[in-house]
């Protein structure tokens, strides 16, 4: 009886650590998953400077520019922001250019990045 009391309490302990460390690290997990987010509308920002560069003899853009150039059909259409569904992403014009999440799966969160473009002074 005495051993099933001592497995209780150890059980108990280590629940009482476990728990908390589980619902940290999902908390982590669901800013990083936000902040990739982030990462991947920064790289479709980056790639669309590229092709305005190139097709405009070097001349770089500023936010505004390049924010409408990544939104034109040929580029991303409205499809800039879209990460896929588990994200909710904003994309806004501006000096600089703001990208925010709000939602990961759901679950709300908030970040928010800036990427500003070559020509903006």
């Amino acid at each position: 009886m005495i051993e099933i009391i001592a497995v209780l309490v150890i059980l108990g302990i280590l629940a009482a650590v476990a728990i908390p460390r589980y619902l940290s690290i999902l908390n982590e997990t669901t800013s990083q998953s936000a902040q990739a987010a982030v990462a991947e509308v920064k790289g479709r920002l980056s790639a669309s400077q590229a092709k305005y560069l190139m097709r405009n003899d070097g001349v770089a853009p500023t936010s505004p520019i390049l924010y409408s150039y990544a939104t034109d059909a040929n580029q991303y259409g409205g499809n800039l922001a879209n990460v896929g569904a588990d994200f909710s992403v904003t994309v806004t014009s501006g000096t600089p250019i703001t990208i925010s999440v709000t939602a990961v799966k759901g679950q709300t969160v908030s970040v928010t990045d800036n990427y500003a473009a070559a020509g903006d002074p």
